[in-house]
């Protein structure tokens, strides 16, 4: 068990207060029902091709909130996302949570698309005249720097996944209170690693206490950078106040607190989650007991009926939100428990999307619920540019596909991301190092390299019948190798490029690899390159050998050539060091998408 959940354990014996507003430590304990609004309410909703959303239940979470306005309630920790002391706009008590899923499932529902294309150009203008675009007018000019290309030219990928509990559109009815506007929780920052094989979502806490930059309002105002102890991270997404929530206020935050650069920002709502939810046929779940009405809604005097039974299920649409959005009655009650139970549904629903294949009555009604629940960055907002995107991430094994919380602690009811911890998570990323340690920058298997030709027999000239002896072969046209540093040991391509030439190979070039931490020596060939390659390696023992896409054979050293040739020497100017081993309380509470679903679904004692 690592230290973050020993220390997180010894403080959180009851469930901790969660303030509404953004402002630290404010809330009574136990009240906000807002975690399960989703519950009741009247009339039925439709999202989507995924068909309507079934009328909600009776006596939930709407039904109270109601009930709550005839009562004038709305105090500290109401429903109402109010405590009377002007920081409402920071986020309604435990609503947010589903919107990372929605996130999630908004990126995995983006695979929906590939068949699209194919459907018919009315389908098509309908998907594109879904989709609505988030404006960029917002963004902070000041920004971490774009990734850089590794030596094939590929980059790595950041997303940021928002869920929205706006009550526009008909949310209301779902779910998350009575205040206006709309709040963001446990959004999570999507890292697709260059070599587009591995990917990893880092959740990141509502409550978490933050630096909130300069942000653009929708009266086209700017507002101050916010700091202090009352500053939570879901206070970014309320800023202005509106329906839509502010998305760039949101990714200007993420970017400053990460220093990483997002490329692209996804946000989707209630209903739209709910809709793709059912759009897929429901999605499989695992609760560790029985959830019943006051454990959704823990305002209600009374147990009340049961929501949800324990143990594994498939839920969709109402219950399925009432999954995500789920805090109490299991575990401590905090959000952390709450974002585990997201993460394992997260995974759930991609690998559902993934088994069904691409079947168009599948894919049609969850790309409708998709793009109709979507909004998106200007990089993303076209059918073309959303099908391409998500040929990016086809290749993606769901085992490689990670879930983690940054490292933290509590800080009243809040959350301090503990460093230097967080840090070395974020230098990782930057750094394209998966959470074993792996180097994942590399050529994007976008595309199966093709088969190898066989090679064409040599023609035979006509001959005497009394000739036996072979026609003279023409001389091998020369062998071209790219030579490429993956270290930080100076002047170790070039001692690798004179070794090739000396062998009679011809180097095209000798260049700074993107990525400085290279173990292992790769032999990267394109088609019909693989017995050239081969001679190559015969240069580099213990290298491996790696078809791409790429035209050509290119050698990136590692660690052990480094090691056979003088050791570490000293680094190349300009290149960064190698970033530290991650702690433990990251790699170790980490989900894969293939893991259990009834593994890691609640945190800490109680329930």
């Amino acid at each position: 068990m690592s230290g973050r959940r020993d220390r997180s354990r010894s403080s959180v014996a009851r469930p901790r207060s969660e303030d509404p507003t953004g402002s630290a430590g404010s809330g009574a304990p136990g009240s906000g029902s807002a975690d399960g609004a989703a519950a009741g309410g009247s009339g039925t909703g439709t999202a989507g091709a995924g068909g309507s959303i079934p009328a909600p239940r009776t006596g939930g979470r709407a039904e109270a909130r109601r009930a709550a306005q005839g009562k004038g309630r709305g105090g500290p920790g109401g429903d109402d996302g109010s405590n009377g002391s002007g920081h409402r706009k920071a986020g309604g008590r435990g609503k947010k949570p589903e919107r990372n899923i929605k996130k999630i499932v908004g990126w995995t529902a983006v695979g929906a698309l590939v068949l699209i294309a194919g459907t018919g150009g009315v389908i098509y203008l309908k998907l594109n005249g879904n989709i609505k675009t988030i404006d960029s007018d917002g963004l902070s000019k000041d920004r971490p720097p774009e990734s850089a290309a590794d030596a094939n030219g590929n980059k790595p990928v950041n997303i940021l996944l928002i869920g929205s509990d706006s009550r526009g559109a008909g949310n209301s009815d779902l779910g998350g209170g009575n205040a206006e506007g709309a709040r963001s929780d446990t959004t999570i920052l999507l890292h697709v690693y260059a070599d587009h094989k591995n990917a990893i979502g880092v959740s990141i806490p509502r409550n978490t206490l933050v630096t909130i930059p300069p942000c653009k309002l929708p009266n086209g105002k700017w507002t101050k950078e916010q700091k202090g102890k009352d500053i939570l991270f879901n206070a970014a997404f309320a800023q202005g106040d509106s329906v839509e929530g502010n998305a760039t206020c949101t990714q200007n935050t993420v970017e400053k607190l990460t220093g990483i650069r997002v490329d692209h920002t996804l946000v989707v709502d209630f209903s739209g989650f709910a809709a793709m939810t059912k759009a897929v046929g429901g999605v499989e779940v695992c609760l560790p007991k029985a959830i019943y009405e006051n454990d959704i809604n823990p305002n209600l005097t009374k147990k009340g009926a049961q929501v949800l039974p324990g143990g594994r299920q498939k839920v969709e649409g109402q219950k399925a939100l009432d999954y995500v959005r789920l805090r109490h009655g299991i575990g401590d009650g905090s959000d952390i428990g709450r974002m585990k139970r997201q993460q394992a549904f997260m995974s759930s629903m991609i690998s559902t999307v993934k088994k069904k294949g691409l079947e168009p009555t599948t894919l049609l009604p969850l790309a409708d619920a998709a793009t109709k629940s979507l909004r998106v960055d200007e990089g993303l907002n076209s059918v073309d540019k959303l099908m391409s995107f998500a040929l990016s991430l086809k290749n993606i094994d769901l085992h490689d596909l990670k879930f983690v919380t940054p490292p933290w602690r509590f800080s009243d009811a809040n959350l301090d991301l503990v460093k230097p911890d967080v840090d070395r998570l974020w230098e990782a990323i930057k750094a394209d190092r998966t959470l074993d340690g792996k180097d994942a920058t590399g050529e994007q298997p976008d595309a199966p390299a093709a088969p190898e030709a066989p090679a064409a027999p040599a023609a035979t000239p006509e001959a005497p019948p009394t000739t036996t002896a072979p026609p003279a072969r023409a001389a091998a046209a020369p062998i071209r190798v790219a030579v490429y540093n993956g270290t930080t040991v100076n002047g170790l391509g070039a001692k690798a490029g004179e070794a090739l030439k000396a062998a009679q190979f011809t180097v095209t070039g000798v260049n700074q690899a993107k990525s400085t931490n290279k173990v292992t020596t790769t032999i990267e060939y394109g088609a019909g390159q693989k017995a050239n390659a081969e001679k190559v390696a015969a240069l580099f023992p213990g290298a491996t050998l790696t078809s791409t896409t790429a035209a050509g054979i290119s050698v990136v050293l590692g660690k052990d050539y480094a090691d056979a040739n003088g050791g570490a020497g000293t680094a190349a100017p300009g290149t960064p060091a190698a970033p530290a081993p991650l702690p433990s309380s990251v790699t170790e509470e980490a989900r894969s998408a293939d893991d259990d679903i009834c593994a890691n679904t609640s945190y800490g004692s109680g329930g």
